[in-house]
């Protein structure tokens, strides 16, 4: 376990697989609760499927997990990505892949749509998106600020309920147009999701609109894990530089 610290902000990450390999940034599911060992409990666990191969970097998001910061109502997505390009910078990554789950998707978009060119390719795994279900993320915001809102007696309740507009009051994606999305030319890797947090209509419209898209409808059931992991190993090889991704390397 390692911690990036800079403006009262602590990201704290594990560095884990081949340490000269080409890097792969981890954005783990859980919704506002974020953390690298989400993934443990995961139908697909990179930790695990990649560490034979990669230097994987696995964040947990700020205020979830083992990282802190202040809350403020300027809070959003912006905010996150500032904190993960950051862990990128501090470690010398100038490129590396990304894989990312539930929550993952909207911040992997946000990355490819503001910083492209730091990306060899991303994995989307089932991301969460805006269809008829603003309700669920209203209540999992809610849940989680009662949690640490004892933590945070510099937020006023202005103060989250900006936060919270900043997060989720968006639509498709949250963190990109469709037009953007359809700009994105990063090679990406989409797993269908399922359910209310992620509906299989943001999945098939990513997949659609992104013009170098391989799309997985079935991947997390037992039967379909093997060829899962195939498929995202065989992906990922395929657009992993001769070099690697860290500054003169």
């Amino acid at each position: 376990m390692a911690v990036f610290e800079r403006d009262g902000v602590a990201i704290h990450h594990d560095l884990e697989g081949v340490a000269d390999g080409f890097p792969v940034l981890l954005i783990a599911p859980g919704g506002m609760r974020s953390a690298n060992d989400k993934w443990n409990a995961m139908p697909w666990n990179p930790r695990v499927a990649l560490a034979d191969s990669y230097h994987l970097i696995g964040m947990d998001q700020r205020n979830a997990g083992r990282s802190t910061a202040p809350v403020s109502g300027g809070d959003g997505w912006a905010t996150y990505a500032g904190d993960q390009l950051g862990l990128l910078d501090h470690l010398g990554v100038a490129r590396c892949h990304v894989v990312g789950m539930c929550i993952g998707g909207p911040y992997i978009v946000g990355l490819l749509t503001a910083a492209p060119e730091r990306f060899a390719s991303a994995v989307l795994l089932q991301p969460v998106g805006i269809d008829g279900n603003r309700d669920v993320f209203d209540d999992v915001f809610d849940g989680w600020r009662d949690e640490i809102a004892a933590d945070h007696p510099e937020a006023t309740d202005a103060d989250w309920a900006a936060f919270k507009s900043n997060m989720w009051d968006g639509d498709f994606v949250l963190t990109a147009t469709r037009e953007q999305v359809a700009a994105i030319d990063v090679p990406m890797l989409v797993a269908m999701g399922n359910d209310q947090y992620h509906p299989s209509s943001t999945s098939r419209e990513i997949a659609a609109l992104a013009p170098d898209v391989r799309f997985l409808e079935r991947w997390k059931d037992d039967e379909s894990l093997p060829a899962t992991d195939a498929a995202i190993r065989s992906f990922l090889a395929d657009h992993t530089p001769g070099v690697g991704g860290r500054p003169g390397g």
